[in-house]
């Protein structure tokens, strides 16, 4: 564990290496504790963990799983992916044709949650008679049977390199109706990641809605690992242009230096 001034000096050092900036009306902005946010996680989502049938995708080179470009464990919702030459690549829109379950009914995301669970798959693609979601696998035969109809995808485009230049565990996504861009947060969930309990909000995201921030991360080991989920956490919020506070919280409980 870190000694208090060692501490004290890496908390000095990100606040104070990143820029503010001031409002562009009204009065400053004022740090401020929230609660009640839900944390979650998200990471490059890995080619090789996918088994869809190679296809091309517009903006980006060669052939790719169909299911990781398109399923809700993929580039659609993760943004960001490794793909199996080893090279980053990530999804540049999305389209407007939303999200649906594996039985294909539509979900939606909301400040409570999805409507009808987390997405299977983006709706497009194929559908089976009884409209479940299904595509043809690598091997060989269709992941829920043969298709019986077919959704052209429309506007959905694919880059290649990373979305955004992020930072495992010290990068968020937020919502920025709630959250500026380029705020510093405090979260005491996160005490015991490489960040130590302090994150900036630089990403955002469809379904990061309301009080919820979605934590980058490395890819863990395998597809089968869940990622970890904090619910109705506090976080400590200090805008773009807000004034430091004398004192910073800490992940011992024991406040530190910030502004003179």
């Amino acid at each position: 564990m870190l000694r208090p001034p060692l501490l004290i000096a890496v908390l000095l050092g990100v606040l104070l290496t990143l820029p503010a900036r001031s409002p562009a009306t009204g009065s400053a902005p004022k740090p401020r504790w929230l609660g009640g946010v839900t944390i979650t996680e998200y990471w490059p989502a890995p080619e090789r963990w996918f088994h869809g049938r190679l296809v091309t995708a517009p903006g980006i080179p060669g052939r790719h799983h169909v299911d990781w470009l398109y399923s809700g464990q993929g580039l659609a919702m993760e943004g960001d992916g490794v793909g199996l030459d080893g090279e980053r690549y990530h999804i540049q829109s999305v389209g407007s044709q939303g999200w649906v379950v594996e039985d294909g009914r539509v979900t939606v995301p909301g400040a409570s949650g999805w409507t009808r669970g987390f997405p299977f798959w983006r709706a497009l693609g194929w559908r089976t008679k009884q409209g479940f979601v299904t595509f043809p696998l690598d091997g060989g035969g269709w992941f829920n049977g043969p298709p019986k109809r077919y959704v052209e995808p429309k506007n959905v485009t694919f880059g290649t390199g990373p979305s955004r230049a992020l930072t495992y565990w010290r990068s968020v996504a937020v919502d920025p109706a709630l959250i500026p861009l380029g705020s510093q947060i405090f979260v005491p969930a996160l005490c015991d990641t490489p960040g130590r309990g302090w994150v900036l909000a630089q990403d955002t995201g469809g379904a990061i809605i309301g009080r919820h921030l979605d934590l980058y991360r490395p890819a863990p080991g395998s597809p089968g690992v869940r990622s970890d989920t904090w619910d109705r956490a506090r976080i400590f919020v200090i805008p773009p242009g807000a004034k430091l506070p004398r004192l910073l919280p800490s992940c011992d409980g024991s406040p530190v230096l910030g502004a003179g």
